[in-house]
């Protein structure tokens, strides 16, 4: 495989990955967790894993100066909102339905892409855009008339965030190893949970082995891996193809709602994940 051809991959990989966040984030609240608590030791133990191996694999590389800033607000700000405003939409809507609504924001990343650098988007990015957009709206089949207002405004925020987290870490990975970069911003989005749920009276340690469970699921399925794969990935195909690739995360979540938490599928996901899927083609051939 080429090395775009790798990238593509690698940001697929982390779509699975994430795709079971949703998922997840619902079982953590059947056992009582709240989201700072969940968060919080989810960047933590995330942290823990992801260090030593780093250290053993002689990659670890200590920041400092500016570039600790910007990991530092990377992870405590850009991540940390986006991943609390995604757990907050789950407390109004589907697994499934929060994973479509953030799924707008490849359509912002293209548009900060074009405003920064027009020439980057092409016109066979754009009709993988509308492709992948298409399929994602049409993933869950949902009735617009019973969606949560509230759960689709709050989504949308954190698709802002990602959007803006996203092009931020591909600029930073101009000089940064990916691996360092991220290194540093699970620690910080965990700081800013901890404190934030300390702040707030809403921290609490995990009790039992299904809380536990849970937890340490997040840390090593639905972070340390998909964060490798995505900033690896962005950083052989950039920032809006991986965007678009990455739309296949919708149809990870769907379907593990379907099977473990019995959320719905109708033909339309059928559809939506052809059109999906088709954007992917798309994008790849664009870089070969």
């Amino acid at each position: 495989m080429d090395d775009d051809s790798v990238g593509v991959a690698l940001v697929l990989a982390s779509a699975v990955g994430f795709g079971t966040l949703g998922v997840l984030g619902k079982l953590a609240a059947d056992a009582g967790l709240s989201i700072p608590t969940v968060l919080a030791f989810r960047f933590a133990l995330a942290t823990v894993i992801l260090w030593p191996l780093l250290w053993v694999r002689g990659r670890f590389q200590l920041l400092t100066g500016r570039t600790l800033a910007v990991a530092a607000g990377l992870g405590g700000l850009g991540y940390a909102t986006m991943s609390g405003l995604y757990f907050l939409g789950l407390e109004y809507m589907t697994a499934g339905l929060v994973a479509i609504v953030l799924y707008t924001y490849p359509a912002i990343v293209v548009c900060f892409v074009a405003v920064a650098n027009p020439t980057r988007v092409t016109k066979t990015v754009l009709v993988a855009l509308a492709l992948s957009i298409g399929g994602v709206a049409l993933i869950t089949g949902a009735d617009p008339a019973g969606v949560d207002p509230r759960g689709v405004a709050v989504v949308l925020g954190a698709a802002i965030a990602y959007a803006t987290y996203i092009v931020t870490s591909q600029r930073a990975l101009t000089t940064v190893d990916a691996r360092t970069l991220t290194a540093f911003v699970l620690p910080a989005a965990a700081v800013s949970f901890f404190g934030f749920g300390l702040g707030t009276d809403t921290l609490t340690v995990p009790a039992g082995p299904t809380a536990w469970g849970v937890v340490v699921a997040l840390a090593l399925v639905a972070t340390v891996g998909p964060v490798l794969a995505f900033f690896a990935g962005i950083s052989r195909i950039g920032a809006s193809r991986a965007s678009i690739v990455s739309t296949v995360e919708p149809a990870v979540t769907v379907a593990l709602g379907a099977i473990v938490l019995g959320e719905p599928i109708t033909t339309v996901t059928v559809v939506g994940g052809a059109l999906v899927v088709t954007g992917v083609v798309l994008v790849q051939r664009d870089g070969s």
